[in-house]
């Protein structure tokens, strides 16, 4: 992740796969590219995925998921 670290922003983290699928399917929607780690440990399963999008997009992407965990 060495060439996104600077433009690419954390906006979201989850454990659920689901809840991370949803945040994923709101993104694609409106446009925004994004990326998503799985740092969810496979065998005890504890971790988080976290999704990144470009520094430009990160007010909307956050605006837009605002609501995914309430």
């Amino acid at each position: 992740m060495h060439c996104m670290e600077k433009d690419w922003i954390l906006i979201y983290s989850n454990n659920q796969d689901f809840s991370i699928e949803l945040a994923k399917g709101i993104l694609t929607e409106n446009g925004i590219e994004h990326v998503t780690l799985d740092k969810k440990d496979k065998f005890y399963q504890f971790g988080d995925f976290e999704i990144f999008v470009h520094r430009d997009n990160a007010i909307k992407a956050k605006f837009l998921l605002k609501d995914l965990d309430t």
